[in-house]
């Protein structure tokens, strides 16, 4: 399938004059003025264009290039000495090259001793580059084999750590908050598609693996603001493009407890922790496993790494530190504060989403993209003991704080789904929000199947579009509710209930359904005996 950037037909050199750029401007309206390029209907392109001065107006602190601004512009322009807003590349990424290529090599573990591949200070924008999670693993295709036989021991890739010291040179300490701040984001130009899935319940699972153990996928792709996927037809919706992963590397004390706890669990857990019982695939714990581990520019083979990879987290959940938090609306304008548990904070981001639900409930459930962040960070000194009260027995015991910046899409109308915590059987739980939700989701996925699209088709986009989840209720024993909220604007029919009969499908040519493989596995499967289709 072919990749949807964006064709430049107007490029700039912003070091250039009006008259000097590769295709002239011009500034006068005119019938006769000659096109300088072509464009076809249906196709993304790009325009560049110098501000309304053509480059006339300087940064300087002074009025003199607006009252002069024909003689004064390239004096000005050559004796600036104001700092550039250019945000400060720290780590470039080559999308031709695997991670242990990339000019600063990216991790997919958490340990102090991982070194940092770059420093900025306080208050200076800089840019982050990253691959897509897999890193270039799943394909722009109409297979999904590459989803089936997915290592996901590999998974997932940080660009980082980056080393923070403030504007005298003084490293961020222990103890510290660090703030950083998303000042703008977006897929990396020319590589503008990105992809949602579901695992094959053998290897991954996800939310819903015990009724959907298919390894299947959908292609999704940008225009601007919005994503479209021939694979889902009929729906199309502005995303919250954000980081999945962000967060600080943990200390050795922290590191140890992380592994001790979740040993613990794997090793004792009860079987019934597993969601409904009946997600037999999916682990309790994502134990240190060297199989898999990249350690950024500690080469593999070294005792060192060897040290390392036995002790190394995986990126898998959410912790103290941050992490692999998923959490939807941290787009441009939002705000992390970050525990710092080691020297220089050693902060890592990875994980780019064009668009997620809440709950990401496919496990591989949000747009998943390359991309890029562009941050600013501060250190506020003692920040942690005055700001994050410990919920546990060690002052490491605390979880960061996010602040939700103002870019968001305007929805004013919502169909909203309930469940409560009793399970497909009929089985009673005691107010177990995850059984709440899984129900809502479920309904959701049915219903939606009425209007002409499989249930892998509604599972997948409610993993991925911008969704609502919440739990509405965990106090009325024993039934917890969660509900989950779709915004009615994203389809191209009206899917509200009706007195007159239901339509039958989008009103668009579609593929049958999406790319699939068979699903070789013996797991029990379960069946909703009240569902349609």
């Amino acid at each position: 399938m072919a990749q949807h950037g964006s064709r430049l037909v107007v490029p700039i050199d912003v070091t250039k004059k009006p008259r000097q750029q590769k295709l002239p401007l011009h500034n006068r309206w005119h019938p006769d003025i000659p096109p300088v390029a072509q464009v076809t209907v249906g196709e993304v392109f790009r325009v560049e264009m110098v501000d309304f001065s053509g480059g006339g107006i300087t940064k300087e602190y002074t009025a003199e290039d607006i009252k002069y601004s024909d003689q004064s512009v390239s004096q000005f322009t050559k004796n600036s000495s104001m700092a550039p807003r250019t945000p400060k590349l720290v780590v470039p990424i080559d999308l031709k090259k695997k991670p242990w290529e990339q000019k600063l090599p990216l991790h997919n573990r958490w340990h102090p001793e991982i070194p940092p591949v770059a420093a900025v200070k306080t208050g200076e924008v800089f840019r982050v580059e990253m691959v897509d999670w897999t890193a270039g693993a799943i394909k722009d295709d109409n297979s999904a084999s590459d989803v089936k036989h997915l290592d996901l021991s590999t998974v997932h890739y940080l660009s980082g750590p980056i080393r923070v010291v403030d504007e005298e040179g003084e490293a961020a300490k222990p103890g510290d908050l660090l703030v950083v701040e998303i000042c703008n984001l977006g897929p990396l130009p020319g590589d503008e598609w990105g992809f949602t899935a579901i695992f094959d319940r053998e290897n991954g699972g996800g939310f819903l693996t015990d009724h959907f153990p298919c390894a299947t996928k959908a292609i999704w792709y940008f225009e601007g603001i919005y994503a479209y996927s021939p694979h889902i037809p009929g729906v199309r919706f502005p995303g919250i493009t954000h980081p999945g992963i962000i967060g600080t590397a943990p200390s050795m004390e922290l590191l140890n407890i992380w592994n001790e706890r979740e040993r613990e669990l794997e090793e004792n857990g009860l079987k019934s922790l597993k969601l409904c019982e009946v997600l037999h695939s999916r682990p309790l714990a994502n134990l240190p496993l060297t199989k898999g581990c990249l350690l950024g520019k500690i080469p593999e083979g070294t005792q060192e790494w060897e040290k390392i990879a036995n002790e190394a987290a995986r990126t898998i959940p959410g912790r103290e530190n941050g992490g692999n938090c998923d959490i939807k609306n941290l787009s441009r304008g939002s705000k992390i504060y970050l525990p710092v548990f080691v020297e220089g904070a050693n902060f890592s981001t990875g994980d780019m989403h064009f668009s997620q639900g809440d709950g990401e409930v496919s496990f591989c459930g949000a747009i998943e993209m390359s991309g890029f962040l562009e941050l600013k960070c501060e250190i506020i000194r003692g920040g942690m003991k005055e700001y994050l009260t410990p919920m546990g027995p060690t002052p490491l015991h605390v979880n960061p704080i996010f602040e939700i910046g103002p870019m968001e899409p305007r929805f004013s109308e919502w169909l909203v789904f309930e469940g409560i915590s009793v399970d497909e059987s009929g089985r009673q739980h005691y107010l177990d929000a995850s059984v709440a939700y899984k129900r809502a989701v479920l309904n959701a996925i049915d219903y939606l199947s009425k209007f002409g699209y499989s249930k892998e088709q509604v599972y997948l986009l409610l993993s991925c579009c911008p969704c609502e989840g919440r739990i509405s209720g965990i106090v009325d024993a024993p039934n917890a509710v969660a509900t989950l909220a779709i915004p009615t604007a994203i389809f191209d029919q009206d899917i509200r209930p009706k007195t007159k009969k239901v339509p039958v499908g989008p009103r668009v040519v579609r593929n049958p359904d999406i790319p699939r493989c068979s699903y070789d596995g013996d797991l029990p499967i379960t069946k909703n005996p009240g569902a349609t289709g």
